[in-house]
């Protein structure tokens, strides 16, 4: 990895790889991989973790760079990386939505000397609750510079090199390479949507679900490993899962 901690100023010829991993998202990775509009010179990149389902055959329809590695989803965007051949690095979520020209605005975004950054969050269905959900996450964004990963986290490739990937560890992934990310500089955040599943908050519930997220990320910040977390997280799961779904 190289060390240097200058940030690239790119130009519009510049290429974006876009990496997704995946693992078993057959339903939701058609319309993704649809919304991706690349220019001459971009690539997408989908990198599998062991999907049992037709997730390969999807991705193959939409791109011939459909890579396999150890499940993991740090694991498999540096995978992906490592593969790679753009000047900036985009890693999408199998589940969320690129806007119309999204790879144009980050060209654009990465001229004004930032060192990385992502787009606003919208939730769908837009129901009022999730609505309320993808406000505060953009509120934290924009002035707690604290994206997530569902937001699309994009960076010039010599920055994400120069930090050494994202770390190998099963949980907070995004959160410690945004970290990371902070210390070099300013983050941006597009004003153009990605549009993400709510499933997660459709299948948990969404009060259960935002606060449960919101002790998590507490915990990690007060240093928990992120290994101890998912492993709490996962029991909850379970549990809930034993008890017939019911969130309590």
């Amino acid at each position: 990895m190289a060390s240097s901690s200058a940030v690239v100023t790119p130009s519009p010829s510049l290429r974006i790889s876009v990496i997704v991993p995946t693992l078993n998202e057959q339903d939701h990775l058609p319309a993704t991989l649809r919304g991706v509009t690349l220019a001459p010179g971009d690539e997408l990149i989908v990198v599998d973790g062991g999907s049992t389902d037709q997730t390969v055959a999807i991705a193959r329809q939409f791109t011939v760079q459909v890579l396999h590695s150890r499940r993991g989803r740090a694991v498999q965007m540096n995978w992906g990386v490592r593969h790679a051949h753009g000047d900036i690095l985009l890693f999408l979520h199998a589940d969320t939505l690129l806007p119309a020209a999204g790879l144009e605005a980050v060209r654009r975004a990465l001229q004004d000397g930032v060192v990385g950054g992502a787009f606003r969050l919208a939730i769908m269905p837009p129901t009022p609750a999730l609505r309320l959900v993808a406000w505060g996450t953009n509120l934290r964004a924009r002035f707690g510079q604290l994206p997530y990963g569902d937001q699309a986290l994009f960076m010039p490739r010599q920055v994400f090199e120069a930090l050494g990937g994202y770390d190998d560890i099963p949980f907070m992934e995004d959160v410690r390479l945004v970290q990371a990310l902070r210390k070099r500089g300013r983050l941006t955040i597009l004003p153009q949507a990605v549009h993400t599943s709510g499933r997660r908050w459709q299948r948990d519930g969404v009060l259960y679900t935002t606060v449960r997220n919101t002790v998590l990320i507490v915990l990690y910040f007060w240093g928990v490993p992120p290994e101890k977390l998912q492993r709490w997280y996962r029991a909850r799961h379970r549990s809930m899962k034993e008890r017939g779904g019911m969130v309590v």
